[in-house]
């Protein structure tokens, strides 16, 4: 099993600036890709970013290039760098592993979830 615990969400200004964590722990060896989705009020969980073990990152389009995943192997902790950012990024974000191979994108193939945080973008 893997445990995962977000942190670093809150209120925050359009065009401000925000980092959120995710500290995992359990059998973290098993891990294929780690990412990060979100979920605006009424609208589906939607792939914002993900890190695969190789190191590789991917973006939705709506965020390339205003936010960055990371992460740090010896303390077993994921970060998503998010700038400029607007008030469509208002959501509730959650950290997310996969075990299995497939799809990066897709909510159904990640087996372990962190309780989400809250993002509120203010114009």
């Amino acid at each position: 099993q893997v445990q995962l615990v977000e942190s670093g969400g809150g209120l925050v200004q359009a065009g401000g600036s925000l980092r959120l964590s995710c500290a995992a722990s359990g059998r973290t060896f098993s891990i294929n890709a780690m990412a990060w989705f979100r979920q605006a009020p009424e609208k589906e969980r939607a792939f914002v970013a993900v890190i695969r073990w190789t190191g590789r990152t991917d973006y939705a389009d709506s965020v390339k290039g205003r936010f960055t995943i990371s992460r740090d192997n010896a303390k077993n902790t994921l970060y998503l760098q998010m700038n400029s950012l607007e008030p469509e990024d208002t959501a509730v974000y959650y950290c997310a592993a996969k075990i299995e191979s497939g799809s990066d994108y897709s909510t159904s193939l990640y087996e372990h979830w962190g309780q989400g945080t809250q993002v509120t973008v203010a114009s």
